[in-house]
């Protein structure tokens, strides 16, 4: 108990005073939580506390930010080129940088990394693993980590896993994500084998592979399952198509993350695989390790103990007002991220500003704003309102005829949206039973005539991440 106490002193000093962390001080208190919940069958409280970080009170979550923040500017200003210029220009004191002086600063997006992307890299920085965006969105762009970071990361995660109850040597995970997202696959290797859990690293293949792996009848059966909502999406269809049923599977959990998670397609998946939950999480490989999760009231809460949020407003750059709309950006601080770090990262992606009030949700202690709702340049904007994409999605996955994944197109004519969609939307609705669902949801949705085209066609308009299928021989017709 005397070793687990240094080894929480020494984490906790480190996160105070922005030094490095030593990864093997965390996997040995991985270690310790392991041997506490043998024994006593849950953590104690103090490790729990520690995890969560001071932001209960205001004045306390401030304080915490200003110093690491300073920290973090003042390891930018010695070694990365980018932002020692950038503070240069605007006239940056890291010593004396608070909350309130960030709105004078330009974010950084993800245009400027890909423009120049040595000079992200710090001086001392030492790169051991790429990891690319899936590009859905827009050009690929690449990530350098240092084993540091994969180390802590790892560490980090299966230390709040443990904690949270959500991760242990019972647990089986399957992971059916891109190949190209490497530093996520390290992180779950990682993760498992602190954990002394197992893991299957199957990637986006046919999903009538994955389900039989999902369905296998072996002590090794996966208890929980991590992807996207697109490939989710396949899984579900390709289930019920095969005439398999929540019996059929061991899952208690699905890990969803990377696009947006509809109700619909929640309750899809909680009745296919009977599981008893799906997380919806939030996280991007420019701001790693700073990540977030919804809870049962539809917030979104990132972790505060890596990184400092905002949300700012989606035309002024200043920040967003309770209500509004606006876009997250995200500071990793030091020394969480060395290698590569970004400063006021805009992740274009749209959330609302919660109302000024206290939350009541089970992750009250940490603050919130709504689900993401879309990119900022997928915004469709009415003479009277803006709609996101998520309005339009939810909509759409909640159709009779299920189109999942979802695959349609809009665009703002005159002062209603349009609405492509593919042939198998509409099996079993009409086009006018469409457009009413919409107007039910309070949004003037109309499909005009050439406005439903064929799935192929559909295919090539909308790309999701469960597009990038990795054949293998087995899958081979």
């Amino acid at each position: 108990m005397f070793e687990t106490a240094i080894r929480q002193l020494r984490m906790a000093m480190a996160m105070i005073w922005g030094r490095p962390i030593n990864p093997r001080n965390l996997e040995l208190l991985v270690d310790d939580v392991l041997k506490t919940l043998e024994e006593f069958g849950e953590p104690g409280d103090d490790v729990q506390q520690l995890l969560e970080g001071p932001f209960a009170d205001p004045k306390d979550r401030k304080e915490f930010q200003n110093r690491s923040l300073q920290l973090t500017a003042r390891r930018l200003m010695r070694v990365s080129p980018y932002y020692q210029k950038l503070f240069a220009t605007h006239q940056v004191d890291p010593d004396n940088l608070t909350v309130d002086d960030l709105p004078k600063l330009p974010t950084t997006r993800k245009r400027d990394l890909q423009a120049d992307p040595h000079a992200f890299l710090t001086k001392d920085g030492q790169p051991a693993l790429t990891t690319r965006t899936t590009g859905t969105t827009g050009t690929p762009t690449e990530i350098w980590i240092s084993r540091y970071e994969i180390q802590l990361w790892s560490a980090l995660s299966a230390l709040s896993g443990l904690l949270r109850g959500e991760i242990g040597p019972s647990e089986s995970f399957q992971v059916n994500i891109s190949s190209r997202a490497t530093a996520a696959i390290q992180m779950n290797l990682d993760v498992a084998r602190l954990a002394h859990a197992r893991t299957r690293i199957l990637g986006i293949i046919d999903p009538e592979e994955s389900l039989t792996s999902l369905a296998t009848t072996s002590d090794d059966a996966p208890t929980q399952m991590s992807t996207y909502p697109s490939y989710l999406a396949r899984l579900i269809n390709t289930a019920r198509r095969m005439g398999m049923t929540r019996r059929d599977f061991h899952l208690k959990r699905v890990i969803s993350g990377g696009e947006i998670l509809s109700p619909a397609l929640t309750q899809a998946a909680i009745e296919t695989f009977g599981v008893r939950e799906v997380s919806d999480t939030f996280g991007m490989t420019e701001v790693l390790p700073v990540s977030g999760r919804v809870c049962s009231h539809g917030h979104l809460h990132l972790d505060l103990n890596t990184g400092h949020i905002e949300v700012i407003s989606l035309d002024t750059d200043q920040p967003a007002t309770p209500g509004e709309l606006g876009t997250l950006v995200i500071t990793p601080y030091y020394p969480y991220r060395e290698c590569m770090p970004v400063f006021r990262y805009d992740t274009r992606d749209v959330v609302r500003v919660l109302p000024d009030e206290p939350l009541h949700c089970e992750f009250a202690a940490s603050p919130g704003t709504s689900a993401i709702l879309g990119k900022a340049d997928h915004l469709l904007r009415l003479p009277d309102r803006i709609v996101t994409p998520r309005e339009i999605l939810e909509v759409y996955e909640a159709l009779p005829s299920q189109p999942w994944p979802a695959r349609f197109s809009a665009q703002v004519v005159e002062q209603h949206i349009e609405l492509t969609i593919p042939e198998a939307a509409l099996t079993g609705i009409t086009r006018s039973q469409v457009e009413r669902r919409f107007t039910e949801a309070g949004l003037d949705v109309r499909i005009a005539d050439g406005s439903v085209v064929s799935n192929e066609e559909m295919a090539h308009m909308r790309p999701i991440r469960a597009d990038l299928l990795e054949t293998t021989f087995a899958g081979r017709k």
